[in-house]
């Protein structure tokens, strides 16, 4: 048996990123709180069935809603940028620029393309502007809110240029 004298040639390993776009800690107690108000005034001093059943109902619906408004994900690996069921392989990305909050604002404005794709969360300060170079897409451009715009900028690029 012979061996190679040459190293193996090193694999480059792309950047992962992951961030959950939940909602600030704040909204839990607020929305919970809100649910217990809406439940009382349905109980408003009911005996039987009407004393208990808004609060069984409304609590978890309100527990659930806010879970379901923070539950979405977004990812940069296996070559692409997911965002909650959304896919993109990283090959179509242009360029990334990390937005503030004046910046995403000036971008989903008044002259936003409507044919941009937009995940936008309003609890989120920051957004990436995904620029595509797909000939086959009409999707100009992808704007996805991050609280670390510039790390989720900086691992789209990289896995670009891995890919």
């Amino acid at each position: 048996m012979r061996q190679s004298s040459s190293p193996a040639a090193p694999v480059a390993a792309t950047p992962a990123y992951s961030e959950r776009l939940g909602l600030p800690w704040w909204a839990w107690p607020i929305g919970l709180a809100l649910a217990g108000l809406l439940a009382a005034e349905l109980w408003m001093g009911a005996t039987g069935v009407r004393a208990w059943l808004p609060f069984v109902l409304l609590l978890p619906a309100a527990a659930a809603t806010l879970w379901w408004l923070g539950r979405i994900r977004v990812a940069v690996r296996d070559g692409e940028l997911r965002v909650d069921d959304a896919r993109l392989p990283v090959r179509h990305v242009a360029d990334a620029v990390p937005l503030d909050a004046a910046g995403r604002r000036e971008v989903l404005g008044v002259g936003a393309d409507p044919l941009a794709f937009v995940v936008q969360r309003p609890w989120v300060g920051g957004a990436v502007q995904v620029v595509l170079d797909d000939p086959d897409d009409p999707t100009p451009f992808w704007v996805v809110s991050s609280r670390r715009p510039v790390e989720l900028a900086a691992a789209l690029l990289a896995a670009r240029d891995a890919a």
